[in-house]
């Protein structure tokens, strides 16, 4: 058996980290020669919202006296969890000064995202907006204005980032109007919402999140004699069971063995793919895979 090393000295200089190039000092014949991972180590560094993707945005409204004016929240390319984007929602709620502030100091944004644990959803949560300023409260230098009818922002969850957060694509929320929205009965068709005499209404997304949509990086090597896979070039699959930052690191129990087509070979190729078989952005460089290559006749081995 012999042992070949991928590390950042063979990566493709794309940016993107996710091709690497082994080079054998001379041309060598694996006819017959079957090959397996033996180690992983890399770290969780891929983003799971960005704008190749098309999952970064989505929008809410607010109304001025007459005037509803749609804002964009634009998510910049990173790694985030639902509590990440709901910060997010409060810091371009303050830039678009559409908030104010309660008699004891606090900031009420017109919505909301929360992880909703016991039901294995995101929970959506809209307030509805008055007309005039409450007793008590204030409101910010450069304040877009109350509605002149009460109402709640109408946040649209477009498609890709939809996956994100469980809804789906083009799912809105309702403006509630003058406090005059009926709930539909629930069921298994539709978003359950509530309503509280307030005016507060609460969405649970009904599709599973996908919050991260590549929770598996797949490793494919080129020249894989697999005919009953597709693509068949795929030997390995990793788990990030660790904390965004950290190192990943994975040793197989057992060696999984594929064969290689039989031919002489000056190089191999390792693509890290994502869940839907696109290469994978890696951030940080730093990675070492090792894998072995033994005949066929090796270990008793066919």
């Amino acid at each position: 058996m012999f042992v070949i090393t991928f590390n950042q000295n063979n990566l493709v200089q794309d940016g993107q980290n996710n091709k690497l190039i082994f080079k054998f000092p001379n041309s060598v014949n694996l006819s017959g020669k079957s090959i397996a991972v033996t180690s992983i180590s890399l770290f969780y560094s891929w983003f799971n919202i960005t704008t190749a993707q098309q999952n970064n945005n989505f929008s809410y409204t607010w109304t001025s006296g007459s005037t509803t004016t749609t804002y964009t929240i634009n998510i910049p390319d990173g790694l985030y969890q639902i509590s990440d984007i709901n910060n997010l929602i409060q810091f371009t709620c303050i830039n678009n000064n559409t908030y104010y502030i309660d008699n004891t100091g606090n900031y009420i944004y017109p919505f909301e995202m929360i992880l909703n644990v016991n039901r294995y959803a995101v929970e959506i949560v809209s307030y509805l907006i008055p007309t005039t300023l409450p007793t008590g409260y204030s409101i910010p230098s450069g304040f877009v204005g109350f509605p002149s009818t009460t109402q709640n922002s109408v946040i649209t969850i477009p498609s890709n980032f939809n996956a994100i957060v469980g809804y789906t694509a083009g799912f809105t929320t309702n403006s509630n109007v003058s406090n005059a929205y009926t709930p539909p009965n629930p069921n298994v068709n539709n978003n359950y919402v509530s309503k509280l005499s307030n005016g507060t209404l609460a969405y649970l997304s009904n599709i599973a999140p996908q919050v991260q949509p590549n929770n598996n990086v797949l490793l494919s090597l080129s020249n894989i004699n697999n005919p009953y896979s597709q693509p068949s070039s795929i030997i390995y699959s990793v788990n990030p069971s660790v904390g965004i930052g950290e190192q990943i690191f994975e040793v197989p129990p057992n060696y999984m063995w594929n064969k290689l087509i039989d031919g002489t070979y000056s190089e191999l190729r390792l693509t890290l793919l994502g869940t839907n078989l696109q290469p994978l952005i890696i951030n940080d460089p730093n990675m070492t895979i090792l894998l072995a290559i033994k005949d066929k006749d090796e270990y008793g081995g066919k």
